[in-house]
Order: structure tokens, then sequence, then C-alpha cells
């Protein structure tokens, strides 16, 4: 009897710290829906990588979070390479403009500009940001030194090269990943807060080929360096 009364009182206890989550942090929760508008939490990496299985929520997502964007038609350029389901993003803060990238790297990146790279860009660098300089998004490749396939090569990847803000000057990964103690902390900010975001963060910390961007992809692995 006593046993059984644990159990109830611990299911009861259970039950009522999953409701009360439900409402002060959802974002925490693999099974509440996800929002791009909500803070990150520990399960905004799960929730974006699994928007793949559902390119058309995804883009009612980007639609009802006001990005801006036009649906690209499916491409197949070789075996293995091409996309399904992509978006290319029209707004004015790509540089270059009109990245075409899968819906959820597209949702990803959103998340990421909103809630790591404006906050860390106002409190490094009492700033706001205007500009991203990428290095692109599709590649029909592999990844260099193995056979293994590029999420580039199916517009699930992006190379971050550079940040503008409104004073105008880039901060860029090649020249300030190691330079003033504002833009080295803006810059690693910006890198860490991407581990919470997407599956794979590469930076000039981790070899000599990424010295100049910062890699992300929802690759299903958490693998951050």
């Amino acid at each position: 009897m006593r046993a059984l009364l644990f159990l109830s009182l611990l299911a009861l206890a259970v039950w009522g710290l999953v409701r009360y989550l439900e409402r002060t942090r959802p974002q925490d929760l693999p099974w509440t829906p996800l929002d791009l508008a909500a803070p990150l939490g520990r399960a905004t990496a799960w929730k974006l990588a699994s928007l793949e299985g559902d390119p058309a929520w995804c883009r009612r997502l980007l639609t009802l979070d006001g990005v801006k964007f036009e649906a690209v038609p499916d491409r197949t350029t070789a075996p293995g390479c091409g996309w399904q389901g992509a978006v290319k993003l029209t707004g004015s803060e790509w540089s270059p403009r009109g990245p075409v990238l899968t819906c959820p790297m597209a949702a990803a990146v959103t998340v990421w500009q909103r809630h790591v790279v404006r906050p860390a860009a106002r409190k490094h660098l009492a700033s706001n940001l205007t500009r991203i300089d990428h290095y692109g998004t599709y590649s029909c490749r592999t990844v260099a030194g193995s056979a293994r396939q590029s999420q580039h090569a199916t517009s699930n990847a992006i190379d971050i090269a550079a940040i503008r803000t409104v004073r105008g000057e880039p901060i860029s990964v090649l020249r300030d990943w190691n330079g003033t103690p504002e833009r080295a902390a803006f810059l690693r900010d910006i890198h860490d807060g991407a581990c919470r975001v997407f599956g794979t963060v590469l930076g000039p910390d981790y070899n000599r080929a990424h010295r100049d961007h910062l890699h992300f992809d929802l690759a299903n692995w958490n693998f951050c360096r």
C-alpha cells in the first residue's frame, strides 16, 4: 500500500512538473510545437531538425514568423546532390542575397540570427545586426578528406564569413576570431550559441580549413568544435 501511495504521489509530482514546463518553458519539451520566436531551449535543435519531415509546415512556420523567403523547386544535380523542400531567403540581411537552404536550415539560421547573433551584438559591440556575409550553402561535394557526403551537397549547411552591424565594418571570422577582446568574444558567443541550434558547428579552432568561417548544418548529431 505504501509503495502504491508513493508511486501515485510521484506520478502526480511529475505530471505537475510537466504541466508547469509546458506553460513556462515549452521550448525545453520535445512534444510542444516549435515557435521560432521563443527563446532557445533544450529541445530547440531537435525540433528544428525534425522539420525535415514536413516541408509544408516548415514553410508555414517561416511565414508566421515573418521571414522573407521564396519556395524553390526540388532539384537533383548529380547522384546524392541537389535539394528538396528548399527555400531561398530573400531578406536584405543576407550577402550574397538569396541563399538557398533546406527549409529546416532556413528556420535554424532564423533562430540563430534572432536569439544568438542579435543579443551578442548588443552585448559585445553595443550595436545592431545589419548583414550576414556567407560563403554559400550548396556545393555538390564530399567532406574534405573523406568519402562522406557533405551537408552542402543538399543545401543543408551554410558557411558564415562575417557579421556587419550598423557601424559598417564587418566582424570577420578570419581577422577577428583572435582580434580585439570585444570582437573575439562576439564571435565566440555566436559560435557557442549556434551549438544550441544546429547539429554540427565548426569554427577556426576545429581545423585550418575553417579559419575564415563558421560552418553550420543540421546533420543528426551534436558536434560542436
